[in-house]
């Protein structure tokens, strides 16, 4: 019986043993196939939402349906999957403040859409012409403006963790003038944007990372100059008072800039009026029949067509990753007869009566 057993063990050793050599081949000859890398399809469907505290502030109200509602659940209920926030280093009013910023975000997580922040690296509106460092950095040499930058990069993606980040706004001649001013000190302003770059990858590796430009005409020559950043996308802004009325020359230019630097592109900003009326005595942005796109009336319905139109021709490239209505929250709030109301209402996303208009249903997802 015993040697029974022993030849039994055996036997049993033996057969395990080819079991694993056979398993072994076999997973050598057939090995499991690697899963392959999904791109990321997600079209970004945004709006720039910055000014909602302030406007709120005032005990104003947003409608939608003639009933009050927050102007983030009507977004978020239309489809709206990204919103867009400035940040501004100190700002003398606390609006669009870090801590303001933080607060928005919360709310905008609440609802289920994901945070872009548009950092100005400025105290105050940064633009084209305007980039302004903050008072806090005005007397700082190169290196220390260098290190502020970094240590302000670490604490914006820490305390607003974003999903999309832009290294300033509009930066098309640089930013942190005049240290970082593109065209005179080239090195410099690479320098202080890949500080800010790599502070971000380094937080938040998930979180996409875009450069903007204000515009069509001399995109290129911006993007020639950044090419060797780690980057994501590429952002344009286009209005038509400013970059033309003609949707060709968007399209050609998304295309071009998106095969030549092997970037999709964002249109960063955009926005179109429902009317050429207005609704308190600030000067309005657009007034005039002459800046408006051939085929696109002032009226409640071709606004909606032109981000419909926008939308539907950017889902079908494969340039462009998804578009943001900028000022559509920025409606007329401190009364028809303020001199500093809005210079936009006119292009919001809700009417004279502060109720969302039609162009609310071209952010959802078809």
């Amino acid at each position: 019986m015993l040697q029974n057993s022993v030849i039994k063990n055996i036997k049993l050793s033996i057969y395990i043993f080819l079991l694993v050599i056979l398993v072994s081949c076999k997973e050598k000859i057939n090995p499991s196939p690697v899963p392959p890398t999904v791109a990321d399809t997600t079209f970004i469907r945004a709006a720039d939402m910055s000014f909602i505290p302030e406007i709120e502030s005032t005990g104003t109200l947003f409608k939608n349906n003639g009933n009050a509602e927050d102007p983030l659940v009507t977004l978020s209920r239309a489809g709206c999957n990204y919103i867009r926030l400035r940040l501004w280093h100190t700002p003398l009013d606390g609006h669009s403040g870090i801590n303001e910023v933080k607060y928005l975000a919360s709310r905008i997580h609440q609802q289920g859409m994901k945070l872009w922040i548009s950092v100005h690296f400025s105290d105050t509106w940064a633009d084209p012409s305007n980039q302004t460092k903050p008072s806090a950095w005005q007397n700082l040499n190169f290196n220390s403006l260098n290190s502020a930058v970094g240590n302000y990069m670490s604490t914006v993606a820490t305390e607003l963790q974003p999903d999309l980040i832009q290294i300033g706004n509009e930066t098309n001649d640089g930013f942190l003038w005049p240290d970082g001013k593109l065209s005179v000190n080239q090195a410099q302003c690479l320098y202080l944007m890949k500080t800010a770059i790599d502070t971000v990858r380094n937080k938040l590796p998930q979180t996409k990372i875009m450069l903007q430009f204000g515009g069509i005409t001399g995109s290129e020559w911006f993007f020639g100059k950044v090419q060797t950043l780690n980057y994501d996308y590429i952002g344009i802004s286009y209005y038509p008072i400013w970059h033309g009325t003609n949707l060709d020359n968007l399209k050609n230019k998304i295309n071009y800039l998106s095969q030549t630097y092997q970037k999709k592109v964002l249109i960063a900003e955009t926005a179109y009026p429902f009317t050429l009326g207005w609704n308190d005595w600030t000067n309005n942005i657009v007034g005039l029949q002459n800046q408006l796109i051939p085929g696109f009336e002032a009226t409640n319905d071709d606004q909606k067509n032109y981000v419909l139109n926008i939308k539907s021709w950017s889902k079908q490239s494969s340039s462009c990753i998804g578009f943001c209505y900028w000022g559509g929250e920025w409606i007329s709030f401190r009364g028809a007869q303020a001199t500093d109301g809005s210079s936009w209402e006119n292009q919001a996303l809700w009417d004279f009566n502060n109720n969302a208009l039609p162009v609310i249903g071209a952010f959802n997802e078809n």
